[in-house]
């Protein structure tokens, strides 16, 4: 049997659970039920979503800072109507919108960004970002920073600084080394090499844990490339749009990178879009000429939706005045976590910039309830303790958080950035409201490590 569009509605949340997990992916579809996050979503506009029962969610994790302007925006579907007759792939042609993209791009970027490749992701991104460093280098070396994340493509996977990830796919791509970051000195140790084409950095670590770095570290690493004749990648996937308070977090320094990557929000969280822009020099020695053109290319890459998507995106971004937004409400809102931080010792840290922070737990690894599980949860407060409170969060309060990757006892906060004082308001007085109640929080991770126990 094949299900048609109109089946799809009268699947129960039981049905879709059997279905993600017998034809998809099995071990997602049991973390995610473990913790009741599979609810079944079937509305969603600006910073909220609802689920099956009627239940009204508020976005606080904002598609890992896909949805600047919030689900289903009016502008990005207007945008796609206006183009719905028009040829979506036309490789045999030049595409008017990804040639209108690449201009309106080239206007918001930072100084000296000039040319840009469009593909579908920020992995794809990051890809030919590496690729044409090292063509136009004609160098190999690749430096990241531990605790990096770039993508699970091979060549991104290999940048991406943290080995559970990694040791799965062994060997990767040779030539990458890493760094700790937010250490100039280190990375200058590296750079004196010989063979280094690029070195690629987050402004703001996302997947690390929202790991700002000390101030003036990008104006460092800016200097230390131009000494040592290295490419500068800026890796804006995440930080890009607004997100930190400016259009892309590398200005805050007035920092210029010679090649940068975007993807997410770009597309208006509807249609998959990603690029890494170049300098002109950059692009030259790496695509320049007929004979290089089309040394790097993608099928879907600048096709007319996505195109559109962009063009409607950057100037709705601009328009609304977001990243302003999102400076003058994160600024609000980190005063109210760092608050909650004083009040409540299970809260180790609070960072971030802008509509991008992190919350980072303390990890209890002894007393009663570690008995009570025979040490087992001394291994779920590692892995699961941003789990326990993003579920408390969710189910008890309705809102809509998670973990960071490379960093599971941090939750991220990355709203859309049309969200407003009420909705942070509630969030914050929802945590308080958590962390007050500490014989709730007890109860909660003694009924989910059982939990875990029982599936394993």
């Amino acid at each position: 049997m094949l299900y048609k569009i109109e089946d799809v509605e009268k699947l129960s949340r039981n049905d879709i659970r059997k279905l993600y997990s017998e034809y998809v992916n099995p071990g997602l579809a049991s973390m995610l039920s473990l913790i009741n996050f599979d609810k079944n979503f079937v509305k969603a506009e600006g910073c909220y979503v609802y689920d099956s029962d009627g239940n009204k969610y508020i976005d606080f994790l904002g598609a890992y800072g896909a949805l600047n302007l919030g689900h289903n925006p009016a502008e990005i579907y207007e945008a796609l109507g206006k183009v719905k007759e028009r040829p979506n792939l036309l490789q045999a042609s030049l595409s008017t919108f990804a040639a209108v993209l690449g201009h309106n791009l080239a206007q918001v970027v930072p100084k000296g960004l000039k040319h840009s490749f469009f593909c579908n992701s920020g992995a794809e991104a990051v890809e030919g970002a590496l690729k044409a460093a090292r063509a136009a280098s004609g160098k190999t070396g690749i430096i990241s920073c531990e605790g990096s994340f770039h993508g699970k493509t091979y060549g991104a996977l290999s940048a991406t600084g943290r080995k559970k990830y990694q040791e799965p796919f062994l060997p990767l791509v040779p030539g990458f080394q890493t760094v700790p970051y937010g250490d100039a000195n280190a990375l200058e140790e590296k750079l004196k090499q010989k063979d280094i084409a690029a070195f690629i950095v987050e402004p703001i670590q996302g997947e690390g844990g929202i790991i700002v770095p000390p101030e003036g570290y990008l104006k460092d690493v800016r200097a230390l490339c131009d000494k040592y004749g290295v490419l500068l990648i800026a890796d804006e996937i995440q930080t890009g749009f607004g997100r930190t308070g400016t259009m892309f977090a590398c200005e805050r320094e007035g920092v210029s990178p010679d090649i940068m990557t975007v993807a997410k929000s770009l597309g208006g969280g509807v249609v998959p879009i990603g690029a890494f822009i170049t300098t002109e020099e950059v692009w030259e020695k790496a695509f320049g000429g007929m004979e290089k053109c089309l040394l790097h290319t993608s099928t879907f890459g600048g096709n007319t939706m996505a195109c559109a998507a962009g063009i409607a995106s950057i100037n709705a971004i601009i328009e609304k005045n977001l990243p302003e937004h999102a400076k003058e409400v994160g600024e609000y809102m980190l005063e109210g976590l760092k608050t909650l931080k004083d009040r409540y010792g299970i809260i180790k840290d609070v960072r971030g910039r802008g509509l991008m922070a992190g919350i980072e737990f303390e990890t209890p690894e002894k007393g009663i309830l570690s008995k009570l599980t025979g040490g087992a949860v001394n291994r779920f407060y590692k892995e699961y303790t941003g789990s326990m409170v993003a579920g408390e969060l969710l189910n008890t309060h309705r809102i809509i958080t998670a973990y960071t990757l490379n960093n599971p006892n941090v939750i991220r906060l990355e709203p859309p950035l049309i969200i407003e004082k009420e909705d942070i308001d509630y969030m914050l007085n929802s945590l308080e409201d958590i962390f007050s109640k500490n014989s709730g929080l007890f109860k909660l991770t003694l009924s989910t490590v059982k939990r875990v126990i029982r599936k394993k």
